[in-house]
This record gives C-alpha cells, structure tokens and sequence, in this order.
C-alpha cells in the first residue's frame, strides 16, 4: 500500500508574525463542500490556524463556526484571526473526541457541517520547543496540549523494546522499526529531538539514508501519534460529528496517513449502509441501514498545482458524506 504521510519538515509550509499559520491544504474543495449545508453550525474540530475556518464564514452568511483545537497556541491565533466574525465563531480547547459536549456547551442539538484536518500543523514543526522537529533540537515533547499528558520523553525512556518497535511500524510504516527501537532502548535516557533524531539515522541502515527525506521522519511522526492519541480516538468522533448531522448537512475529513485514511473510509462506507456482508445475495445486518451518503467514491486527491505551490498538501486524502434525510 503506498504510504500516506503526514505533513513533514519537508513541507515548506511555514507560520507567520503570529507563530501559528500556515497554508490551508485543499481549501477551495472544502469550502465547495460545506459552503452549501444547511444553515447553521459546522464545527472544524481541528481548528488549527482557522484557514479553512474564515474561508468557509466568508463563504457563507448562513453558517457559524465551532472551532475545536486542544493546542492553546492555535486557539489564541484562531481567535485572534476571526475575531472580526463577533458571535458567529466560538472556540473550545478539547480534543476532537470532545465534539458532541463541545456542541452541547453551546445549548446546540444539530450540526450543519463538520471539518476534520488531520495531522500536525506546520508552526507545531517550526517551533523547536514544541519537541516535534526531527531538524531543530529542542525537548522532546510532542504533545498537542502541553498541559497534560505524558511526553515523547517519558514514552522513549521507559516504553520496552517490543512494544515500541510495534508503535514505530504501526503509526510510521517504519520498515526498520526493530533496529530503530533497539538503538533507542540502548541509548536512554534522551531528553531532546536532536539526541532522538542521531539515533534513528545512525540506526537505519546506510543504504536506506540515501532515500529522500530525513531517515528520523517516521519514527517522529510514529511517536507523536502515540502521544497524542491521533488515531486511537478518530473513528468515536467521526460517529459523533456524524450522529449529530442535520438532514443535507455534510462531514469532510482530510487525513494524511494511511491508518487515518482507513478509519475515515470504514467508518463512512458502514453509514453509508456499505458494511461488508457475510454473503453477497444477504441483506446488510440491522444496524447497518444508510444514514449517510457518500458524495463521491474513494479518496480526492490535491491538484498537481496546489502540491507545487504547497508540497505538503500532497499526502492529503479528502473524503466526504452527505446525511440523510428530510428537513424537518
């Protein structure tokens, strides 16, 4: 299967004044699909630098913004950035599996639209105290919220080697996730990325370094993962946002690994009524009945054009829903 990637260093996508912007992958297709719902609300459970949020308010009149995000540097930008929007936009810091009491914190039932854009945003990468850069020595954090949680530092300092290699080949693709695991293991205790980063490169095999990209990459996206739970809790807030879609409201979600991509196509197909059945002449199984429909079939992909004006947009994955229904 090739390998769908999450934003890298690679990415030359960069922050601005702020400390936290950066280019909006896909915008324009986002704004196509959720600019038309239903009056409302849509909320971007993954608010980051709100690019994709004051798009779709400029977009529609109708509609206001539900901005989710548990890094509390990307909630001051956001807020900052569509403050000009007054009640239309509330903002909440929680996790993207926290949707449903984000919305019944606003005394809210029904969603218009929902935005998921996976990943890590590009300032989280620049800012080396962040410990997410596999290029610019800093601690060895890695956490979305850095007001809770256990660090990168306490998971490569204490995880055993098993259990470790198995995060490296299950979140990062990592082929060489035992050598990696083992060098790791011998080498604690490590406190920075930069420590972090020799280790891996020394690790894999020299064959491999001539490859492209940096040989560390993997196994810092593999570990953020893990610390932040990314995929672990997408497929309950997937069923969430899509539970709580009014009739002709519309759920995207733009993924940039393939264990995300997988769950965001599972989870749609079963809503969509497309569970895989025992035998193909049997019905679906109760349960399995259609509340959503797919609004196209496999995943779209960025233009050539926006993948050279924005290298990161290119591992993106966008996929999207339609829910059932009659408006009442």
């Amino acid at each position: 299967m090739a390998e769908h990637d999450t934003p890298t260093e690679e990415s030359g996508a960069h922050g601005d004044a702020t400390g936290f912007a950066h280019v909006s992958v896909m915008r324009d297709e986002i704004v196509e699909v959720l600019s038309e719902v239903p009056d409302g609300i849509v909320v971007d459970a993954t608010l980051g630098g709100a690019g994709h949020a004051a798009a779709l308010l400029a977009a529609n009149d109708g509609i206001s913004i539900l901005g989710l995000d548990r890094d509390e540097m990307a909630l001051a930008a956001a807020g900052a950035r569509l403050a000009a929007h007054g009640d239309r936009v509330a903002v909440r810091h929680t996790r993207f599996d926290g949707l449903a009491a984000a919305v019944q914190s606003l005394g809210a039932e029904r969603l218009s639209g929902a935005l998921f854009d996976l990943g890590v945003s590009s300032p989280q990468l620049d800012l080396a105290d962040r410990g997410f850069s596999f290029r610019n020595d800093g601690p060895l954090d890695m956490r979305m919220d850095r007001s809770r949680g256990r660090t990168a530092a306490d998971l490569v300092n204490t995880i055993d080697e098993r259990t470790l290699a198995g995060i490296l080949q299950r979140n990062g693709d990592e082929r060489h996730a035992r050598r990696i695991a083992r060098a790791i293991i011998a080498a604690r205790p490590i406190s920075t990325t930069g420590e972090l980063a020799e280790i891996v490169r020394d690790a894999v095999p020299a064959a491999a370094r001539r490859h492209a990209g940096h040989p560390a990459r993997k196994t810092f996206q593999a570990i953020r993962i893990e610390i932040n739970d990314e995929i672990s809790m997408l497929e309950g807030a997937l069923t969430q946002a899509l539970d709580l879609l009014a009739p002709h409201g519309r759920c995207a979600v733009l993924s940039y690994h393939s264990g995300e991509d997988r769950i965001v196509k599972h989870v749609f197909r079963d809503a969509a009524g497309e569970a895989p059945r025992p035998r193909p002449d049997l019905p679906p199984p109760p349960g399995h009945e259609a509340s959503v429909s797919l609004l196209w079939r496999g995943a779209r992909r960025p233009s050539d054009a926006e993948v050279e004006r924005n290298p990161r947009a290119e591992a993106a994955r966008f996929r999207a829903v339609e829910k059932l229904g009659a408006v009442a």
